[in-house]
């Protein structure tokens, strides 16, 4: 874990979540953050289900939540990271109906590279993906 003071509160946080019009979409909300973590919710919208027949959601929209955790819980420690260099996801379950929590945190901080892990679970508090991003600084 980084040993950077955190530059960024939850209402500037969130404030910059709301810039993008996609993150705005998402409904994306911070619960909380600290040095130790991130905590994201985003609401359920149908539009995001893939597989009728489950309920399920795309897993394009689980790595987008996976990439944005690890990209804020960044930012909120005072990395200037600019985008994501390489983005790695593994499903363990079907995300259904309910919000979605996503907690991350910053694995290293570095000058060109630096690398964070988020993690979606459902309402049910089950783990729905985990995933890991490297980030350009």
């Amino acid at each position: 874990m980084s040993e950077q003071p955190m530059v960024l509160d939850r209402a500037g946080l969130q404030d910059m979540l709301d810039i993008a019009p996609f993150h705005q979409w998402l409904g994306l909300k911070i619960q909380s953050c600290s040095e130790d973590g991130l905590e994201l919710t985003m609401p359920w919208h149908e539009e995001i289900v893939s597989n009728p027949v489950l309920g399920a959601a795309h897993g394009g929209v689980l790595a987008a939540l996976i990439d944005l955790t690890g990209l804020y819980a960044l930012v909120m420690l005072g990395t200037r990271a600019t985008a994501t260099a390489d983005l790695r996801v593994d499903y363990h379950r079907p995300a259904t109906a309910g919000p979605l929590i996503a907690r991350g945190q910053v694995v290293k901080t570095g000058r060109q590279i630096s690398v964070a892990e988020a993690r979606i679970f459902g309402p049910d508090d089950k783990l729905l993906a985990s995933g890991r991003g490297a980030y350009i600084c």
